[in-house]
């Protein structure tokens, strides 16, 4: 976040009157975000994510309760959301997801959606039986009051594993969108997705679009 020098993104957003007020909490993210991050009900083919339900543990039995207790005089907050790069993203896709009554919004900044219960290299790989998210959406129960953004870059990375002329990153989070949309989601009043024709699978990306996330989720009186 610093790097993306968030708080004068936000103080930016703030003098213009484009964004609500927010309580912003950065998670640092150590050398066992690996194994920390994830899918919290099943790790990938790898054994990545092992730690993912301590990791919702702290998120859920410390860091929210100390934000309430500390920032907001022992109060829950009007809503949460949760949001994060990379495989961040889709950890926090998959904190919103499993615990729907805690959060309103997830913000999916190029996540690993391809997170997959078998190595694509394997004969018997199937995207649609095989990537850990898109299963949880498509067995999950709808929650009406969830929103969704994702953000992707057409340089995010070269793989093309169906060589269907689109990258992966792109294609995982399209079929995630429509896994969402399947459920009841609609595209125009629950999920935004923005793609960048130029961004790439770094910060200076997000913070870029980091903008564009906050005054969709919390859009102020401009």
């Amino acid at each position: 976040m610093a790097t993306m020098n968030f708080d004068k993104i936000l103080s930016e957003l703030y003098s213009s009157q484009s964004v609500q007020p927010l309580l912003c909490v950065a998670i640092h993210a150590g050398p066992e975000r690996r194994m920390e991050y994830g899918t919290q009900l099943v790790p990938d083919y790898k054994n990545r994510g092992i730690k993912a339900a301590l990791y919702n543990r702290f998120i859920f039995d410390e860091l929210l309760p100390m934000a309430e207790e500390v920032y907001n005089n022992g109060s829950r907050f009007m809503e949460k959301a949760f949001a994060g790069f990379s495989l961040g993203g889709l950890s926090a896709l998959d904190i919103v997801w499993n615990r729907p009554g805690e959060f309103t919004r997830a913000g999916v900044f190029s996540a690993s959606l391809w997170w997959r219960s078998l190595d694509q290299d394997d004969p018997g790989y199937d995207d649609e039986q095989h990537r850990i998210m898109h299963q949880q959406v498509r067995k999950g129960s709808y929650a009406p009051w969830l929103k969704f953004f994702f953000q992707c870059g057409n340089l995010d990375e070269t793989k093309d594993r169906n060589n269907n002329g689109i990258i992966d990153s792109i294609d995982d989070t399209l079929d995630l969108i429509r896994e969402l949309e399947a459920k009841g989601y609609q595209r125009k009043t629950d999920i935004e997705y923005l793609e960048l024709a130029d961004g790439r699978h770094d910060v200076p990306t997000w913070g870029r679009a980091m903008p564009s996330f906050l005054q969709w989720g919390w859009p102020g009186n401009k």
